[in-house]
């Protein structure tokens, strides 16, 4: 048994423990004595705010009349019991902001970011003789900005007003009276004119400027270089001309230079200038001229985007220099020479290159293979060439590659050192390894990760390889434009996640298998989304950000598929596009494509099929594309309904259709019976009148008659 502690122990604890205990408690006790409920006015103003609200988002469960309101929920009160800060961020507050607010003279931080709040923003809070931080971003405001009507300087330092509805010029005076603002956003609203060229004038202390996403327009004020101590300065995605003025070269603290989809003019060339520069983002203008030597001096430098703009020379090797370089982004400019002029060994820290749609010639440069942080390389469409070196296997974290159009050779040698890439998800290496034979070789595998594959436009001769089964992830695989023979395997649908699939401009033959209209994708909702490391072309115009942007589709056009279209196709309901045109499909138009009520696009042109349209067909409210021209199709085209609105091109070429749209119209024998049914009723009628008046001329002329004999 434990002995028991000794009595001069345990009166030793106590004496310690009560002495240190009943101060504590009597300063509680004290402060809880003291403690005053919040003031009078205070509590009015937030009860009238709630008020305005048509949805509190439940806060009338803790804001009571008789309760003090520094105990309410988002409230916090100083040791006076004065409003110091209001933080309902995201609570689905619906409603009017009421100017009541602006009686909290205490008040020095208020969020009410991302609600649903509409209407104007009061004056009474940009006003404020105490508040210091306003957030009121992402919710429906809407209106105008209105000049301040007070000459005293107000404490505002920052202010977020992003994600609004607001319009019409950025006030002037507003920003006279805010002398200690130190940051504004007002991107993603809908500002206009120009940018005010006296920011900075009126605001020294001015470090963070976001603009973008509005409707500012012409020229990037030269009084923005005023703003000795700007940081960031965003102006994106507005409509801003002209070159960028040179007192912005001279802003030497800036980090964070962003003016992306504008149309500004002219060069670069001040840029080393701003030696403290992190990022660069302007692309998606109008820029010229090269990249400038002295770009080197920008050390800091981590992300380098000049992307969408009329940019051309080669790259400088001083690029070298920016070894924090992380982003480097080219794409869609006329940049040319080699590419081994930049020491890539230089950039341990980068992640991603895109140089799309320049004109940089050679090989690809081994240094570049020592990127082992590496996770997006896309060098389609330059006009490089050779076969795949081993040693881009270093790039251990690769999660997109795009090498298309690159006339790279050898295709069972790169898909061997491609398969290696454990984190690989996207792969578009289309237009490459002309008339090559698709690889059968067990060797080929790995590419347990791959949701993309594009293989299309190799002229690639062989059959689907069985190596395609072993990639389980699979969601997008496109091999069209090739010389594939042979017919799909059944093994497809073991592809549980593929929901995209275009085999089109092949040689495909057999009939059009159960296992593809038996595709778990196909007939149920997709994957969860999971972003691209780069968006992807469909076009120059049009981009695609995830896998899912792809729509669900199965395009098996343009081969020697025979046979009916299985019925069993109407069990594909998650299908958007369904292209099975240029074959030689026999048989009706199965009636359970009328199942498939979320197709928006259906070509069955060019085959065999005959039959009557399945009026059915007009239960896809969603289709826009619509052909079944070339065909043997007979009866009448519906003349209501989805189907009435499509072209006469869409139903040309088949000699026994009729229907408004075409020459021939149905009503052309009915016509012709219902005239021969006219003429026989007149006949009838013409000999019964005739009957009926030589009937009435004979009885008269009998009644005359017998007159005449019995008078």
């Amino acid at each position: 048994m434990k002995p028991l502690p000794h009595p001069s122990c345990t009166s030793r604890t106590s004496r310690l423990t009560i002495p240190l205990f009943v101060p504590a408690l009597v300063m509680i006790l004290s402060l809880a004595s003291l403690a005053k409920p919040c003031t009078d006015q205070d509590r009015s103003s937030l009860l009238q705010f709630v008020a305005a609200l048509s949805d509190n988002g439940g806060l009338t469960g803790s804001w009571e009349n008789d309760t003090d309101c520094c105990k309410w929920e988002g409230i916090t009160c100083s040791s006076n019991q004065t409003v110091t800060d209001i933080s309902l961020a995201s609570r689905g507050l619906q409603g009017h902001i009421s100017p009541s607010l602006g009686n909290l003279t205490g008040l020095v931080q208020l969020n009410l970011s991302n609600n649903l709040l509409s209407g104007g923003l009061p004056m009474e809070l940009l006003s404020s003789s105490s508040i210091i931080v306003l957030d009121v971003s992402f919710n429906h405001l809407k209106g105008n900005l209105q000049d301040m009507k007070y000459s005293t300087l107000r404490p505002l330092q920052i202010l977020n007003i992003s994600s609004n509805l607001l319009t019409g010029q950025f006030p002037s005076n507003t920003l006279e009276m805010m002398k200690s603002l130190i940051a504004l956003n007002a991107s993603n609203n809908s500002f206009t004119g120009q940018i005010p060229a006296k920011f900075c004038l009126s605001v020294p202390s001015l470090a963070f400027l976001h603009l973008s996403y509005n409707q500012f327009s012409r020229r990037i004020p030269t009084g923005l270089g005023n703003c000795s101590v700007l940081i960031s300065l965003n102006a994106g995605n507005n409509n801003l001309t002209g070159a960028i003025p040179d007192e912005l070269f001279n802003l030497t603290l800036m980090e964070h230079l962003s003016f992306p989809n504008n149309q500004l003019e002219g060069s670069i060339n001040g840029i080393s200038k701003l030696t403290n520069l992190v990022t660069l983002d302007l692309g998606g203008n109008n820029l010229s001229g090269t990249i400038p030597v002295s770009i080197g001096e920008l050390k800091r430098l981590e992300e380098l985007r000049l992307d969408d703009n009329s940019m051309s020379g080669e790259l400088p090797s001083t690029l070298s220099n920016c070894t924090n370089l992380m982003i480097i982004d080219l794409k869609n400019n006329s940049f040319s020479g080699e590419l081994s002029n930049v020491n890539f060994t230089k950039f341990p820290n980068l992640k991603t290159l895109d140089l799309l749609r320049n004109n940089f010639n050679g090989t690809i440069p081994e240094s570049i293979y020592t990127c082992s942080n590496l996770t997006a390389l896309r060098l389609s469409s330059n006009k490089l060439h050779g076969q795949l070196s081993e040693r881009i296997s270093n790039l251990k974290s690769l999660a997109f590659l795009s090498l298309v159009e690159s006339s790279i050779s050898n295709i069972t040698g790169a898909l061997q050192i491609l398969g290696r890439f454990r984190n690989l998800t996207t792969l578009f290496i289309g237009h490459n390894f002309f008339n090559e034979a698709m690889p059968e070789d067990a060797r080929i595998d790995g590419f347990e990760n791959l949701q993309v594959l594009a293989l299309n436009h190799c002229s690639l001769s062989g059959k689907i390889p069985c190596w395609l089964s072993k990639l389980t992830n699979l969601e997008v695989l496109l091999l069209y434009g090739n010389q594939l023979t042979g017919s799909v395997p059944d093994w497809i649908n073991s592809l549980k996640f593929l929901f995209h699939i275009n085999l089109s401009n092949n040689s495909l033959t057999g009939e059009i298998p159960t296992a593809l209209v038996d595709m778990p994708m196909l007939k149920a909702d997709k994957v969860a989304p999971k972003a691209f490391e780069l968006p992807v072309y469909k076009s120059q115009q049009r981009q695609f950000r995830m896998p899912v942007s792809f729509s669900t589709t199965l395009n098996l056009g343009m081969n020697n598929f025979s046979g009916v279209i299985p019925e069993e196709v109407g069990q594909l309901k998650a299908l958007i596009s369904l292209y099975l045109s240029h074959n030689i499909l026999t048989g009706p138009i199965p009636q359970s494509i009328c199942n498939l009520t979320n197709l928006e696009a259906l070509d069955l042109s060019s085959n065999h099929l005959t039959g009557e349209i399945p009026t059915e067909l007009n239960n896809l409210h969603f289709l826009s594309n619509f052909n079944i021209s070339n065909n043997d199709l007979e009866g009448p085209i519906p003349n209501t309904g989805q189907i009435s609105t499509f072209p006469s091109s869409s139903f040309k070429g088949n000699p026994n259709l009729c229907g408004p749209m075409l020459a021939r119209h149905c009503g052309s024998e009915e016509a012709i019976f219902s005239a021969k049914q006219t003429d026989d009723v007149a006949v009838k009628v013409i000999a019964a009148v005739a009957f009926g008046a030589f009937f009435c001329v004979g009885v008269l002329y009998d009644q005359m008659v017998l007159s005449k004999l019995f008078g």
